[in-house]
C-alpha cells in the first residue's frame, strides 16, 4: 500500500520533511502547502496550495506540520477533523491546553498522532537508551545537557525554552525512561526580543534523578550535549556528530594518597562505540509511515502526542518557575 502525504510549511524544517517525504519508501507526497508559497522550491512538480484544507481537498492520507508553533493546534485539529493522520514539528504546541486538545482530539478518533522530537532517533541517543536499559552504567545519577548556538533567525513565535529545551526535556525522559516530577529555573533576556534567550534548568526524574539543562542562543559555537553519570561510570553523547563515549571507572587502585583522596572515582577505560548512523529525520519518519501502516511495534517508537503534551507541560512548568521564582512539581 503506498500512502498519500500532504507537508503544510515550507520554511527551515519544512524544506528537509519535503526531501525526506519525497524520496520515502511506500509514500507519495501529494503536495505541500504554505501561504507565503514555495520560497525554497522544494515541490518540484507537485502542487503547492495555501492551506490545509486545500492539503486534505486533495486526498492525503497523513499530513507532516511543520508550520509556526503558534498554528499546530488549528492545522491539526483541521486534519483529524478530516480523518487524517498527523506528526506535528515539537513543541507540539505552544501551552498545555492546546497541546491536550490536540491528543485528546487524535485519540478519540483513533488516529495516528506523532510529534517531531528528531532528537530521539539520534543514533547516539538512540544507542545510549539501548545501553542504559541494559544496565551497562548500572543506577542513574544524573543527566546533565548542554545546548547553545547563534540565535536562528527562524524562530519567531517562542523563547529557547520551548524551541530548543523542549528536546532536552523530552531525550532526557525518554533515554531513562522516567518522567519529570519537578523543575527549578532561571531564564535572562539579553539580545533585545520579547523571548527568554538563555535558561538554566534543574530538575528531578521519578527515580531521583537530578537533571540540569544549559541552553542559550547566544553562544558563538554549537554544542548539543548529553551526559549521563551514574555507578559504573559516564556516557557522553554528542547529538552533532552523533557519537557515544563511555567513561569507566577505574579498577585499579590509586596509590599516590594525595589524588585519590581528590578524585573520588578514578579514572578507567574511555570508549568510543563505532555505531550506524542513519540521518535522525529519515528514521523518524520511517517509523511514523509504520505506525499509520499499523506494522506491529511501530507505534512504541514514534514520540505520541501525550508524550509531547508532557514536555509541553514541563516546559511550561520552567518559564512559571524562572517568573514566580519557585519549584514546580507535577
Amino acid at each position: 500500500m503506498t500512502l498519500r502525504a500532504g507537508l503544510i510549511g515550507l520554511g527551515m524544517m519544512g524544506r528537509h520533511h519535503a526531501r525526506v517525504l519525497g524520496s520515502l519508501d511506500g509514500v507519495e507526497l501529494v503536495a505541500v502547502a504554505d501561504p507565503a508559497g514555495d520560497v525554497h522550491g522544494v515541490a518540484g512538480n507537485r502542487p503547492v496550495v495555501g492551506s490545509v484544507e486545500e492539503l486534505i481537498a486533495l486526498g492525503i492520507d497523513y499530513c507532516m506540520v511543520a508550520v509556526p508553533t503558534a498554528y499546530h493546534e488549528a492545522a491539526g485539529l483541521a486534519l483529524a477533523e478530516a480523518g487524517v493522520h498527523a506528526m506535528v514539528e515539537k513543541p507540539l504546541a505552544p501551552d498545555v491546553e492546546s497541546a491536550t486538545r490536540l491528543a485528546d482530539t487524535f485519540e478519540q478518533r483513533g488516529l495516528v498522532g506523532a510529534v517531531g522530537h528528531i532528537e530521539r532517533y539520534n543514533p547516539a541517543l538512540q544507542s545510549l537508551r539501548a545501553r542504559l536499559e541494559n544496565g551497562d552504567l548500572g543506577a542513574v545519577y544524573q543527566v546533565a545537557t548542554r545546548r547553545q548556538g547563534p540565535f536562528p533567525a527562524r524562530i519567531a513565535d517562542v523563547g529557547v525554552v520551548k524551541d530548543l529545551a523542549t528536546h532536552d526535556i523530552d531525550l532526557t525522559s525518554w533515554v531513562t525512561q522516567q518522567p519529570f516530577t519537578s523543575v527549578m529555573a532561571r531564564t535572562a533576556h539579553k539580545s533585545g526580543r520579547p523571548h527568554e534567550d538563555l535558561v538554566s534548568i534543574t530538575g528531578q526524574l521519578a527515580d531521583g534523578t537530578v537533571t540540569s539543562h544549559l541552553v542559550n542562543w547566544l553562544s558563538p559555537m554549537k554544542e548539543r550535549l548529553t551526559v549521563v553519570t551514574g555507578e559504573k561510570g559516564t556516557f557522553v553523547a554528542d547529538t552533532l556528530t552523533a557519537d557515544l563515549t563511555f567513561y569507566a571507572n577505574g579498577t585499579i587502585d590509586t596509590e599516590w594518597d594525595a589524588i585519590a583522596k581528590f578524585r573520588g572515582v578514578s579514572e578507567g577505560d574511555v570508549v568510543r562505540y563505532a555505531i550506524a548512523k542513519p540521518e535522525p529525520l529519515r528514521t523518524e519518519h520511517e517509523n511514523f509511515r509504520d505506525a499509520v501502516l499499523g506494522v506491529e511495534g511501530a507505534t512504541a517508537r514514534i514520540v505520541t502526542m501525550r508524550q509531547g503534551l508532557a514536555t509541553v507541560a514541563v516546559a511550561e512548568g520552567a518559564l512559571r518557575s524562572a517568573r514566580e521564582g519557585v519549584v514546580v512539581t507535577f
